[in-house]
């Protein structure tokens, strides 16, 4: 069994969380070139503070890149440490890809119509994905 194939699940959301990135700025900064918004001249803040000036649907793939780098650092440490260990392969891998195709879902859910019970169902069922991986690292780790 191949105990590094959850290694590409944990290469396809890093890569997906960049292209969110690219998403972001590509239309962040032609909406703050038309709020008359000089990033030159803004001093401290926030990202947030945008949420007052720019309209949301432009907000809503920085919320989602925000969104990328919270629950999916559990999901890093968890894959990385499966494949470290050899528990890499299988189901856990199968597991990873259903985490990172129905995080992309939730993304592209968010940064289009943005959707709420659509957003919570799908990321419901991601973390669902998640806990298993993470019952499944400590029943390796911690159990064996």
């Amino acid at each position: 069994m191949e105990t590094n194939a959850i290694l590409g699940p944990v290469a396809t959301l890093a890569l997906w969380s960049m292209i969110i990135w690219v998403w972001m700025y590509a239309t962040r900064i032609p909406a703050m070139q038309r709020a008359k918004i000089d990033a030159a001249k803004m001093v401290g803040g926030t990202g947030k503070s945008l949420d007052e000036v720019l309209p949301p649907e432009v907000q809503w793939k920085a919320h989602n890149y925000n969104h990328l780098m919270e629950q999916p650092t559990i999901f890093y440490a968890v894959a990385l440490a499966l494949a470290v260990g050899g528990m890499g392969g299988g189901l856990n891998t199968q597991l990873a890809w259903a985490y990172v195709g129905l995080r992309i879902v939730h993304s592209l859910i968010q940064v289009t119509v943005n959707r709420v019970l659509w957003r919570f169902a799908v990321f419901a069922l991601a973390s669902l994905a998640l806990l298993a991986l993470c019952v499944h690292a400590f029943m390796g780790f911690v159990l064996h």
